[in-house]
Formats: structure tokens, C-alpha cells, sequence
């Protein structure tokens, strides 16, 4: 254990094997700080959050997402487009989109197509989890609002199906 000064003055008992075994939590949990108490002891490990656009293996060679300042204008619309968007399927979380399965495949969902109720619109990874987007009912698919390996934020409208 090391020797640490305290607020107070006096000495504190560090056991930096549970400051180390907390810092590994927190690369395996990818959270950003996390905290400790044990009586009048607490440890708070905390590390700066990196915006790294993490993306599966198989989009590795896909060209790097957008920066986000580029998709501002496609996500806040409340002139006149705004009814554009009435029938928007919107994210249901933060992650970035992918239009199609795979680089250079067909995308799941295109302007002018009929889809049915339950089809996979666009994917959102989130956490490298691929959550599948769908449509929530039959109709034709009038506009996709966001381009392939874009941030996308919650409640962001993805596609319009009318």
C-alpha cells in the first residue's frame, strides 16, 4: 500500500492493487469513473471519455463515418420540413447507422421501396451491438435521412415510411 496525504493532514492507506483492479474495470466495462467506499475510505478512479467511432470488422475498410458538425443539418429541421419528418422512424438509441449488412452490399431499405411491416430498415450499433431497425408498418419508404456510418442520436429521424 502506498502513503497518501489525506485533507486532514495525516496519512491515508492507498492499496493500489484496488486502484489498478478499478481502472481495469473500467476499460472492460467502458464506463468513465467509478467509485469506491469502504467507512470513511473512498477511491474514485475516473478517465476522460475518447470519441473513438468504434465499427465491427467487417466495416473496418469502410470510409471513416462523418464528423458530426457535418450531420447537424439533417438532424435539427424545425422550419418548414418539419412535417417531412411526421412519419419518420426515429433511433431509438445513440450509435452510428449502417444502410446495408456489409461494404458494397445492397442497403436494407431505398427511396421508393415498399416495405413491410417488421423489415429491417438500417442497423444502429450501439456498444458494438447491431440492433436492427425496422419498419413499424407497411408503406413506401419516401426518404432516408442519414448516410451510411453517421452518428446518429436518439429520437434522430432515420427514414421516412408512409
Amino acid at each position: 500500500m502506498a502513503d497518501m496525504n489525506d485533507a486532514n493532514g495525516g496519512a491515508m492507506q492507498v492499496d493500489v492493487n484496488l486502484v489498478r483492479q478499478l481502472a481495469e474495470l473500467l476499460d472492460t466495462t467502458q464506463l468513465t469513473e467509478i467509485e469506491v467506499e469502504d467507512g470513511d475510505r473512498k477511491i474514485r478512479v475516473a478517465r476522460k471519455a475518447a470519441q473513438v467511432a468504434a465499427a465491427p470488422m467487417h466495416y473496418a475498410a469502410a470510409p471513416a463515418p462523418a464528423p458530426a458538425p457535418a450531420a447537424a443539418p439533417q438532424v435539427d429541421n424545425a422550419g418548414p420540413s418539419a412535417p417531412d419528418h411526421a412519419n419518420a422512424v426515429r433511433s431509438p438509441m445513440v450509435g452510428t447507422v449502417y444502410l446495408a449488412a456489409e461494404p458494397g452490399a445492397k442497403p436494407f431499405a431505398s427511396v421508393g421501396q415498399t416495405v413491410a411491416a417488421g423489415d429491417t430498415l438500417l442497423i444502429v450499433e450501439a456498444m458494438k451491438v447491431m440492433n436492427p431497425i425496422t419498419a413499424p408498418s407497411a408503406g413506401t419508404v419516401k426518404a432516408v435521412l442519414v448516410d451510411n456510418g453517421q452518428p446518429v442520436e436518439f429520437d434522430q429521424p432515420l427514414v421516412v415510411v408512409e
